[in-house]
């Protein structure tokens, strides 16, 4: 008989709604059991069976929930996570981990002890452009990488009255994007010695943290991160140069935008992005021969796949705490780079 797991959602706002539920309830090894909400109303319009409860406390208090999910504002998930860990819950927490490596290694170690799966949300390791990526990286087609540029860039010139934009440790896109971009740069290449990065609150009114442009510094390879919100212009995802030839990418995964007009992540086509890249290969040195680059699908329901195959069969983490840590303590160390001024050795 399969194991179903019974997952606690705690909060039932954008990311709760948008990112997490609809792939927990489309999950053959999980129900969503029980949601923490102070709306039931919103909840009950999308999920009428779901029991929803008052507080995080009374998912930790049944004895029945197996994994808590935690997509809350940033400075919630260390205390959530530590109380769900506590109560003998398995737990995913959305990305940025926490607030300070100190937190993320806290939680990495009580789950460890635990012997308690403790996941963290990344989940654009499951974006259509980064597992094309990752395979024509496997290829070896472009060669030794020398050159790797990767932007979230965004037009949204008006800053917004809400908790990710306030003025606060852990709020601003260094935490809320860069935390991705870092993480996929570190899947690629590793943990970097240093980094040198410029944040900026560069709209009117801003009050966190709305441009980054960052230098992982590796031995072999330059790796630039960058992101803004006044970008009205199309900028490429991906730049790549390698020894071999590049590779140029336009167009972020539309599942964001798929699971925002409240698309279910179903069916044969879901997470297929139609921009395909284009590869430009110079198989004799001289002469560049360019061509489209067919993109894989993305599908974030993998991550939660991966995290119940680790649960009832005891399989491979998607994201471990300790990446996630890891991923917390370059952002600390960048924003001590553009702090003082200087590169940071991590």
């Amino acid at each position: 008989m399969t194991k179903i797991l019974k997952v606690g959602l705690i909060g039932y706002g954008f990311a709760g709604k948008t990112f997490h539920a609809p792939f927990i309830v489309n999950n053959a090894n999980m129900e969503l059991a029980i949601v923490a909400s102070s709306d039931a109303a919103k909840v009950h319009a999308d999920y009428p069976d779901v029991q929803v409860v008052a507080t995080p406390e009374d998912i930790f208090a049944d004895p029945a929930i197996d994994l808590v999910v935690i997509p809350t504002p940033n400075d919630t998930h260390f205390p959530l996570a530590r109380m769900a860990l506590a109560a003998g819950k398995h737990v995913v927490v959305d990305k940025p981990f926490t607030l300070t490596s100190e937190e993320a290694f806290v939680l990495a170690k009580q789950a460890d002890d635990a012997e308690l799966v403790l996941s963290v949300y990344h989940n654009r390791r499951f974006d259509s452009g980064y597992l094309t990526l990752k395979s024509l990286f496997e290829s070896k087609k472009l060669g030794d990488i020398k050159y790797f540029e990767v932007h979230f860039d965004r037009y949204r010139p008006q800053p917004q009255k809400r908790w990710r934009e306030a003025a606060a440790l852990g709020s601003g896109i260094w935490y809320d994007l860069g935390s991705h971009l870092i993480d996929q740069a570190m899947q690629f290449f590793g943990k970097p010695t240093a980094i040198t990065a410029d944040l900026g609150m560069i709209r009117p009114g801003s009050e966190a943290v709305d441009y980054f442009h960052a230098q992982l510094h590796y031995p072999d390879v330059k790796v630039v991160l960058h992101a803004t919100t006044v970008a009205a212009a199309e900028s490429p995802v991906y730049i790549v140069h390698g020894m071999k030839g590049s590779y140029v990418k336009y167009g972020l995964d539309p599942q964001e935008n798929a699971l925002k007009a409240g698309q279910m992540p179903v069916g044969v086509n879901w997470g297929h992005d139609s921009r395909d890249g284009e590869l430009s290969l110079s198989p004799d040195g001289i002469e560049v021969i360019t061509e489209t680059y067919p993109n894989k699908a993305g599908h974030y329901g993998r991550y939660y796949a991966e995290v119940a195959e680790a649960i009832i069969n005891n399989g491979p983490n998607p994201v471990t705490a300790q990446e996630g840590a890891e991923v917390i303590r370059i952002i600390e160390a960048g924003t001590e780079s553009h702090k003082t001024g200087r590169t940071v050795t991590l």
